[in-house]
């Protein structure tokens, strides 16, 4: 205790007694240290922000296309469809104008120019269709060979429809067969019969036939490798692979059974042939061969034809076969001139009115004949 009394003493003896050694013992503060003004920021950039955008365009059709499927849910089930399989397939279509525009373009000539059968036929005719077609029936000899027995019809025409429908079933269409048929019926320029295929394709999900989304076609609604509208598929669909199924979407066997079971309906005559290229001598005078056309279906094809004419009067008039020799004097003929007078002339009987009931055109019924021709050699 004694000694931290002498050392306070002597701290405050010395503090009192030495001002200036105080301050000397004091500690020097520092300099002051400049910072330098910060630059000046550069103002911020003013994000404008777009505006918002529109909603899409409503077409002015889908609320009437709308009130027109309330309607037809009530003809759907009567027609014996179930409400569930209506009600699973109806609510989700959208009216599709594109649909109604291909309806109302249909036209047999190209870019306003009518188009001549000669040209089609090197479209749709080729060398390459016909040695793919020569492959698929090779492949397929077996089935063919029991469709043909069954239906009557010949490998050939049913291999030529099957190459010109759908290219030997590698293009089917892709357009969503219900929206489809839903917007053609709604527009109204056919609506009977697009109301009986929309039935037809309920029908075919409701039995289980297809699945919804595989049901897809052409934007006129045919659909599967035989382009069936669905009415038909319904009705004439077969079995050529012996799954017990008719199965004209997946299966080629099938799809040819269901073709022979089509042209066999529409009145094929086995033995028969659907028609020959023929030389017409430029004597002849067609206002006494004109037929007067009385069917309803093909009104406007079958008046570019012939009345029908014995073989044995065709031979008389100095009309000369080119490819096939003359079948029996008593077969009844029609002359088709697809191009008109001194253009390729062809005189067919009644297998050509079968194929022109699968497909209402001389250019078409013509290519399957005679791809059919190229197939068979």
């Amino acid at each position: 205790m004694r000694r931290i009394a002498l050392a306070t003493t002597a701290l405050m003896a010395l503090a009192g007694g030495d001002a200036i050694a105080q301050a000397d013992l004091a500690p020097t503060p520092p300099a002051a240290t400049v910072v330098p003004a910060p630059a000046p920021a550069s103002p911020l950039p003013i994000i404008v922000a777009p505006p918002p955008l529109a909603p899409p365009p409503v077409d002015p059709m889908e609320a009437p296309f709308r009130a027109y499927l309330t309607g037809f849910r009530s003809r759907a089930i009567a027609a014996g469809v179930r409400p569930e399989t209506v009600d699973a397939i109806l609510p989700g279509l959208s009216y599709n104008p594109r649909i109604v525009a291909f309806d109302r373009a249909q036209s047999p000539s190209v870019g306003g120019t009518p188009q001549l059968f000669s040209d089609y036929l090197a479209r749709h005719v080729t060398p390459d269709v016909v040695a793919i077609g020569k492959s698929k029936l090779q492949t397929l000899a077996p089935q063919l060979a029991a469709i043909e027995r069954t239906s009557g019809v010949p490998a050939p025409v049913l291999g030529a429809i099957w190459g010109l429908e759908t290219a030997y079933g590698s293009y089917v269409g892709d357009f969503d067969l219900f929206r489809s048929l839903a917007t053609l019926a709604f527009d109204g320029r056919r609506r009977p019969m697009f109301e009986q295929e929309l039935i037809a394709a309920l029908t075919l999900v409701d039995r289980g036939v297809i699945s919804r989304d595989r049901l897809v076609g052409s934007w006129a609604g045919a659909t599967g490798q035989s382009q069936f509208m669905p009415s038909v598929a319904l009705r004439l669909a077969r079995d050529g692979d012996g799954d017990g199924r008719g199965d004209i979407w997946a299966s080629a066997p099938d799809t040819l059974a269901s073709i022979g079971a089509y042209l066999a309906n529409a009145g094929w005559r086995p033995g028969l042939p659907w028609g020959m290229k023929v030389v017409v001598p430029y004597t002849l005078d067609r206002s006494r061969i004109r037929e007067t056309v009385r069917a309803p279906k093909c009104t406007k094809v079958l008046a570019a034809h012939s009345r029908w004419i014995p073989i044995s009067e065709w031979r008389a008039l100095g009309v000369i076969p080119l490819d096939r020799a003359w079948p029996d004097d008593n077969a009844l003929a029609t002359l088709v001139e697809p191009d008109g007078p001194a253009a390729p002339a062809y005189l067919t009987f009644n297998n050509y009115r079968a194929i022109l009931d699968y497909n209402c055109s001389n250019f078409y019924a013509l290519s399957v004949g005679l791809l059919a021709d190229a197939l068979a050699r």
